[in-house]
């Protein structure tokens, strides 16, 4: 009995894989077997500093927050010590923008807590 292979499912697998290999430099774009080494690799990035990215900007919230609160005489731990026990519910993300674009607003949070 002759081998049957499904050439349509390969080719539809092989073409979406090349297309999120474009814009790859040299050989990672237009051959397979490097492609889809890169295309794989790629995807093990993107899972990975998806979470990183959410790190990242968790640690740039706590830098502007920390730098802002020592402004107004406070470390961050005091400042985030004495905010928990406020009772005010805003999240480091908002925050840190109070305290980059909105001076006037951190400093009123501060004299709320310092209460």
């Amino acid at each position: 009995m002759p081998r049957s292979v499904n050439h349509v499912a390969a080719r539809a697998r092989r073409k979406s894989v090349m297309k999120l290999a474009k814009g790859y430099y040299g050989r990672r774009k237009n051959v397979w077997t490097v492609a889809k080494n890169a295309v794989e690799k790629g995807l093990v990035y993107a899972y990975r500093d998806r979470k990183q990215k959410k790190r990242k900007f968790r640690s740039l919230w706590i830098m502007r927050i920390n730098a802002a609160a020592r402004l107004h005489g406070m470390s961050y731990s005091q400042f985030m010590g004495q905010y928990n026990k406020s009772g005010l519910e805003l999240n480091r993300k908002v925050l840190a923008d109070l305290a980059m674009n909105h001076p006037g607003a951190f400093k009123a949070v501060v004299e709320s807590i310092k209460k």
